[in-house]
């Protein structure tokens, strides 16, 4: 009897239409049964393949996806509730979740609330990044990057600098920020500029602004913000969809690959992205960014 021809590329989609099935469905039932049939997999071996290909269970995975969200929501979205982000994890009791989120990350949630250590963060969802880095990477091409003309975009920015890890804290002082002045991501675009490279300067020299679009007057009132502008000009834009957590294959692609083919020279102005769509109000994979590289 022969054997079927092998498809890496079929089973690489069926794998990636999971991992999107568990974006979604963070709280609802994730469960094996559920799983294998979305991608077409057998319960008896689909546990088995998933371990093997992504190098954790199932089991972890989805857990580790679920307490990604539920520290985002902690540490950004102090709206939610603690018991409510406990049952969307999928934990019939804040007790329980608690448990488990000191397990992961080393933190009791309220804790991690109050002052997130994101170095411990970052160490724990390491497995989870290197499982999406299989499936979810986006793979770019010349012609996904679109050159457009941009207008002047007044700004409210607050500047980070200093280590990579301790960004979070910069970025909960800008949300509040947002919340107590009205400038908020629904009604007024939300900006990155990258003014260096983490892998190029000394952590105490890393430096980024985080700015929304606004022409409102920023006095001292506003807590370290201050009013800039994205300058007018020519960009080369090239959207990521999906995760956001590290830019730097994306903006690699553009100065490495795109730029040399493109024989445009750039403007001084640094790399900077809009955040078109958020993690964790859409599913992760649903997530936008538009990265922006100025030219002359």
């Amino acid at each position: 009897m022969s054997k079927r021809p092998t498809n890496p590329a079929r089973y690489h989609s069926r794998m990636q239409r999971v991992l999107a099935y568990i974006d979604r469905h963070l709280d609802e039932d994730v469960g094996l049964e559920t799983l294998s049939a979305v991608a077409a997999f057998s319960p008896y071996h689909f546990h088995r393949q998933f371990s093997a290909i992504f190098g954790l269970s199932l089991h972890r995975y989805v857990q580790l996806a679920r307490m990604k969200r539920a520290s985002w929501r902690l540490a950004y979205r102090s709206a939610d509730s603690v018991t409510e982000i406990a049952l969307d994890a999928g934990y019939e009791a804040p007790d329980s979740f608690a448990r488990a989120f000191r397990q992961r990350m080393g933190q009791a949630p309220t804790a991690f609330r109050e002052e997130p250590d994101w170095a411990a963060w970052a160490a724990a969802m390491v497995p989870l990044a290197e499982a999406r880095s299989l499936m979810m990477t986006q793979n770019f091409s010349i012609d996904t990057v679109v050159v457009r003309e941009e207008a002047d975009i007044p700004v409210a920015f607050l500047t980070h600098k200093g280590a990579p890890e301790r960004l979070g804290e910069t970025i909960r002082r800008f949300i509040d920020w947002r919340k107590a002045s009205g400038v908020r991501a629904a009604t007024h675009a939300t900006y990155t500029i990258f003014h260096n490279d983490p892998d190029s300067v000394a952590p105490e020299d890393y430096q980024v602004d985080l700015a929304a679009a606004t022409d409102r007057t920023i006095t001292a009132a506003d807590g370290g913000m201050e009013a800039g502008l994205i300058p007018a000009g020519r960009c080369a834009v090239l959207r990521i969809v999906g995760g956001s957590d590290d830019l730097r294959p994306a903006a690699a692609f553009l100065y490495g690959t795109w730029l040399p083919a493109s024989g445009e020279e750039l403007r001084d102005f640094p790399l900077y992205a809009q955040r078109v769509r958020f993690f964790p109000d859409v599913p992760e994979h649903e997530a936008i960014t538009d990265l922006f590289l100025p030219l002359q």
